[in-house]
């Protein structure tokens, strides 16, 4: 149940972001330190996306369910990423994109450069 949430939610970000002029360039990228859910580009940006979904905010936002420890591991994904993927770019950054499933549509927040 929550893998297929989760999966959905990484569904309608990557619809998100290419509706917002962003390439999609990987998606479930993993390696030894974790997974990053979208790595995508614009204007030159490589941007890594952190998506986190949930059905209501009655233990929390989405948002809150990021940790420092999170932080670390996706920050330690993206360098060995970028060192695998010789891509040209002026930055890189990190944004997070929370889906709350509401009954009529899903209510999307896109945080970017969040950490």
């Amino acid at each position: 149940m929550k893998i297929a949430l989760g999966r959905q939610g990484e569904e309608i970000a990557a619809a998100y972001l290419q509706q917002q002029g962003y390439e999609i360039l990987a998606r479930n990228y993993r390696c030894r330190y974790g997974e990053l859910d979208i790595i995508c580009k614009k204007n030159n940006i490589i941007v890594f996306v952190e998506v986190k979904t949930r059905r209501s905010d009655l233990f929390g936002s989405p948002e809150e369910a990021i940790t420092r420890t999170k932080i670390q591991h996706i920050k330690k994904v993206a360098l060995l990423y970028l060192a695998e993927n010789k891509t040209s770019c002026r930055e890189i950054r990190f944004d997070v994109v929370t889906i709350l499933m509401k009954a009529d549509r899903p209510e999307i927040n896109h945080i970017e450069a969040a950490f």
